[in-house]
């Protein structure tokens, strides 16, 4: 299978209910990066979903085997640290299980703190 060249055709190529999730988180971090005067471009980078920032990345996302991934998010606030722990893969990686729900306003925290850190 060719690699995706862009970020419809890469979720495209999951499963029903895994895209579904790649599609919600996407419209989230798109809405988040999409703030006045900023416009989101998304892209493949690294063979994975990006949301990019001023020609600066912002946030990539990725679906796998048994996650979805979100790469790389810095260290953030205590609060918001404390509540995204569980999900920690790496220093700089989430992982969220697709056994498990997907904590969505969790990732739009984590988003809208992310596009703060890079402004």
């Amino acid at each position: 299978m060719a690699p995706a060249q862009n970020v419809d055709e890469y979720i495209a190529g999951f499963p029903p209910e895994v895209a579904e999730r790649l599609q919600q988180i996407r419209e989230i971090i798109v809405a988040e990066v999409s703030r006045p005067g900023a416009v989101a471009e998304q892209r493949i980078r690294y063979a994975i979903a990006a949301v990019m920032l001023g020609g600066r990345y912002a946030l990539h996302f990725a679906g796998w085997k048994r996650h979805i991934g979100l790469y790389p998010v810095p260290v953030l606030p205590e609060a918001l640290e404390a509540e995204l722990a569980p999900y920690r893969a790496e220093k700089d990686s989430v992982v969220f299980l697709h056994a498990k729900p997907i904590p969505y306003d969790l990732i739009r925290r984590v988003t809208a703190e992310i596009v703060t850190q890079r402004q």
